[in-house]
Parts: structure tokens; sequence; C-alpha cells
């Protein structure tokens, strides 16, 4: 059993351009993390060290403000001599709390929030920072304290406002880095995407003639631009110089052939005029040599007739066009063909007039070599079918017969030149030279058209011509002819 693999095509990569802005905008954003860290984490610290300053001073301030005043014998104070605490403690939210120096409680300000058990330093009391200070007497003796308290909602917030004032540039210089660096890569591969675009163009064209764009500045992209100018200089020079050997070849080739028809008529007059005096003089062992050899000949007048048509076709060398009647042309090509069709039938359906523009002798070898080839693969008793119409402003020219038909695998490959198939004719008459569909293909795209192969409805094989129908060209249905 065999098992279907599926090949899973390879995902395409990012533009050079946004992985370079990526990249820049990568380290731009771990640049500004670790500084926004750092410079967040002195900046939390100064603030949170400036507010402890601040609750220490305040409670420095109102511990010097209050007095308190014991008698000489000791007991509780007589005296007590403080600022306005409400007034002192609005500004800042605060709360305060005045105990003497047995830290029984004295006084405290409006509204006073509780700060917790009074203890020496900063402390930290159900979200209040909070300093406590001593109240010194005229001979420095504690005589009180003082304990004075804000809340640590203010501070918390302030720093709150800084990370995300921080974040925020982050993000901000993050999403400039990325702007930034798309805009510097895409002018930074302009030069490239100019280059690519040229290359592409010089793909499609096949024109390697043309120059590729130089860049103004003389960086790595100039160099690059320079190489590939001299590479494309090189191979115009090497396409050039291959153009002309089989230039040259075509045209050997071509006059060759031009020049072995000459002899080779000579030869076949010859031998036709050796022929009949030989039949005159009923020398049959002679006959058959002279029959032989003049089949040979034939065959080979046949052979560089082909390699002659082929020859000017790959030189360029093709007969002038005329508007002509591609059906006319069939027919004429039918009847010659007709003698030779021996038990096998000819059905002849055709469409008048298909005007074309062309040659009318290559159009005319190319109907005949596409019947001939019906003929040689296919058995006695066959029919073959030529039937000619218009489709799509294009004159069709079908040939189908009920043979054993074509494989699929070697459709494409039945007008290469010397591809000989095996057929019922063949083996009879070895006659094939492996050029006749070579030159049906040859004739059909110097017309502008193409040539296929196909099954016809029957199983056999089924051939399709297509040239273009000249401008006024139309069709007139003809009846069904039987040769």
């Amino acid at each position: 059993m065999k098992l279907a693999v599926r090949r899973l095509s390879k995902p395409r990569s990012w533009p050079v351009r946004w992985r370079l802005a990526l990249v820049s905008s990568g380290l731009t954003l771990i640049i500004l993390l670790l500084f926004g860290g750092l410079i967040g984490k002195i900046a939390t610290e100064r603030i949170r060290d400036d507010y402890n300053g601040e609750v220490t001073s305040a409670a420095q301030i109102l511990a010097g403000q209050i007095q308190i005043v014991y008698p000489p014998f000791g007991g509780e104070p007589e005296a007590f001599k403080s600022p306005q605490l409400n007034a002192f403690v609005l500004p800042d939210d605060a709360s305060a709390w005045v105990y003497d120096a047995e830290k029984n409680y004295v006084t405290s300000n409006r509204n006073a929030t509780p700060l917790g058990p009074l203890q020496e330093g900063l402390t930290d009391y159900h979200g209040m920072r909070v300093a406590s200070e001593p109240i010194l007497g005229t001979n420095q003796e504690v005589t009180g304290y003082v304990q004075y308290g804000r809340s640590l909602g203010h501070v918390e917030d302030t720093i709150d406002r800084v990370w995300l004032l921080i974040l925020g540039g982050i993000l901000v210089g993050t999403l400039l880095a990325i702007v930034v660096g798309v805009a510097i890569a895409r002018r930074a591969m302009r030069p490239i995407a100019s280059l690519t675009s040229t290359a592409r163009e010089i793909a499609a064209t096949r024109d390697p003639s043309r120059q590729m764009p130089q860049p103004a500045d003389d960086d790595e992209v100039g160099e690059l631009a320079r190489t590939l100018g001299e590479m494309l200089r090189s191979l115009d020079a090497a396409r050039a110089e291959r153009e002309g050997v089989m230039q040259k070849q075509r045209d050997f080739v071509a006059d060759a052939s031009h020049e072995l028809r000459t002899p080779l008529t000579s030869v076949l007059a010859n031998l036709e005029l050796l022929q009949a005096s030989l039949e005159r003089t009923d020398q049959a062992e002679d006959q058959e040599i002279v029959d032989s050899a003049l089949r040979s000949s034939k065959r080979m007048g046949r052979l560089i007739g082909d390699l002659l048509l082929l020859a000017r076709a790959d030189a360029g060398r093709f007969d002038a066009h005329r508007r002509l009647d591609l059906a006319e042309v069939a027919g004429e090509a039918a009847a010659e063909v007709a003698p030779l069709m021996g038990d096998r039938r000819l059905v002849v359906e055709n469409e008048r007039p298909l005007r074309v523009d062309g040659s009318r002798d290559e159009l005319h070898r190319m109907v005949l070599n596409l019947l001939d080839n019906a003929i040689r693969h296919t058995p006695r008793g066959s029919c073959v079918e030529l039937t000619l119409r218009e489709e799509g402003g294009e004159a069709l020219v079908e040939v189908a017969d009920d043979g054993p038909g074509i494989p699929t695998e070697m459709r494409a490959q039945v007008f290469d030149r010397f591809v000989r198939g095996k057929g019922p004719a063949d083996t009879a008459r070895g006659t094939g030279t492996g050029l006749g569909l070579a030159i049906v293909n040859a004739v059909a795209e110097s017309h502008g058209g193409s040539v296929e192969a196909a099954e016809s409805r029957t199983g056999g094989a089924l051939f399709v011509a297509r040239i273009p129908l000249a401008a006024g060209g139309k069709a007139a249905t003809k009846p069904l002819k039987t040769l």
C-alpha cells in the first residue's frame, strides 16, 4: 500500500526591515527596563527617605514647641504649654499625641487617629508612619513625649505615579524605537528592494542586458549592485556568444538540408529512369535492387525535407504568411492521403471558410503529417476522422482515430523529435522518421497556435491543432464526407 506524503511548505520569514526594527526595539526595551527600574528604585527610596525625614522633622518641631512643667517634688504636671495641635496637623492630615514623662496621655488633636504604643524612632501602625520624639525641659531632662503620624497612602500614591510614568515612558520609547527602526530599516533596505525588483523584471523578461540601479552611497549595497551588474554583463555576453554559435548551427543545418535536396533529386530522377528501363527489359534481380535504392532515396528525401523545415523553424526562417482558407488546405491534404488509406476509412467534416494568415505549404504539411500519423498507428479497418471547426476565435484541426491510443504519460513527449511509436503500419513499412509530430508542433507554433494530444471518444488518439483565425474569418458548416 502506498502512502501519500504531503510536503509542507516552509513558512515565509518576516521581512528583514521588520526583523531589524524588532531587534532594535527589543534592545531598546531591555535598556529602558533596566534604566527605568534603576531610576524607579532610586526615586522610590528618595521619596520614602524624604517622607520619613518630613515626619521626623515635624515630630521634632512639635516636641520643641511643647513644654511640660512638674512640681519640685514630683507628681502630676502642673503646667502645660503647646501650640494649636489642630492647626499644626491640618495641612498634612496628620495626627499628634502628647504624653507625659510616665507615658501617660496628656492631649491630642481633634479626631486624632490612634498611633499605637509609644516607641522611639520611626514605626508603622495601621497605614501610618509614626515618629516619636522626647520633650525636653530647661535642664534637658525628659518631661514628656510627642507621637506624630501621617498616612502612608500619600507617599504610596506618589510612588505609584512615579512607576506609572516610568512604565509609560518605557512603552512610548519602545513604540518610538519600533517606528524609527522601521523607517530607518526601510530606508536602508530601499536600494536592496530596488535591486530585487529589477532582478525580478530581468527574470520575467529574460533580458540580462538591463542595467542594475546604482545606489548613491558607496557601501555594501553599492558593492552588491556593482557585482550584480558585472554578473549580468557576463551572462549577457555568454548568452550572445551562445546564441551566435547556435544561430550558425541552425543556418548550417538549414543550408545543408537545402543543398542536399538538389543531388538527391538528381539521384531520384536517375533511379526512376533506371527503374522504367529495367521494367521494359524484364530484369527482375536488377529491378529489385533499383526498387530498394529508390525507396531508400525517397525516405531520405522525406527526412531531408523534415530536417529542412525544422531547421528553418529553429532559425526563424518562416515562409511569408498570406490570407488563406485552412479548410481548403486541409481538404487538399485529405485528398492527397486518401489513396494511402488502404482498408481504413477517412471521414472529413469541414467548415468553410476558415480564414487564417499562414503558409499554405506549411499548413498542408501539418495536416498531412497528422493524417499520416493516424495511418501508421491504426490497424486495418480503422476509421480516421478529420474535423475542422471554429472555437473561441481559433480554427481547430482535429484528427481522431479508433486505434490503440496514446498513454497519458506519453502525450507530451510525442511532439519531441525522433520519438517513434510502434504501430501496425510502422512494422510493415518502416518508413517513420520520428519528426512528423515535431513538424506539426513547429508549424502550429510558427502560426501563433498550439497542438495537443488527447483521447478520442472511441478510446483512440486525438490530435488537436489550434490556429488563430484572421480578422473577419468566419465558418459555415459543410456536410460530412467519407473518403
